[in-house]
C-alpha cells in the first residue's frame, strides 16, 4: 500500500507541477492547446491566470515533497485533495450555472475527480 500512496502522490504532484509551470510560463499558448480557450493579452486576466497557476505549481511541489519526506505525506494528501476536489467542485458548479463546457474541460473534470478520489482513498487508508 505504501508504494501505491507514493505513486498517487507522484502522479498528482507531477500533474500539478507540469500544468502549473506551463500555464505560468505561457498561459495564452497553454490554454489554447490544452483547453481550447483563447486568452486575450489582457494584463488583468493574465495576472489572475498566472496567480492560479502558481498555486498549482506550489501545490505540486508540496505534494511531491510528501513522496520523499514521510512526515509531509499526510499534508500532501490533504493539499492534493483540496486542489483536485476544489477544481472539480468549481467546474461542477459552473456546469450547473453556465452549461456544459467543451470536451477538453470536461476531461479535466474527470481527471480531477479521479485524482481527488485516489488521494482521499490514500488519506483514509493512512489515518486508519
Amino acid at each position: 500500500m505504501e508504494i501505491f500512496k507514493i505513486v498517487i502522490l507522484s502522479l498528482s504532484g507531477l500533474m500539478l507541477l507540469f500544468v502549473g509551470t506551463m500555464r505560468l510560463s505561457n498561459p495564452i499558448k497553454t490554454y489554447l492547446k490544452n483547453s481550447g480557450i483563447q486568452l486575450e493579452k489582457d494584463v488583468d486576466l493574465l495576472n489572475e491566470v498566472r496567480g492560479v497557476s502558481s498555486v498549482m505549481l506550489c501545490g505540486g511541489i508540496l505534494i511531491l515533497l510528501g513522496t520523499i519526506i514521510p512526515q509531509l505525506r499526510l499534508t500532501s494528501f490533504v493539499v492534493a485533495i483540496l486542489i483536485f476536489i476544489g477544481f472539480a467542485i468549481g467546474r461542477s458548479v459552473s456546469m450547473g450555472i453556465d452549461g456544459k463546457p467543451n470536451k477538453q474541460l470536461f476531461q479535466g473534470l474527470v481527471f480531477e475527480l479521479i485524482f481527488g478520489a485516489a488521494n482521499i482513498f490514500c488519506l483514509v487508508n493512512t489515518l486508519v
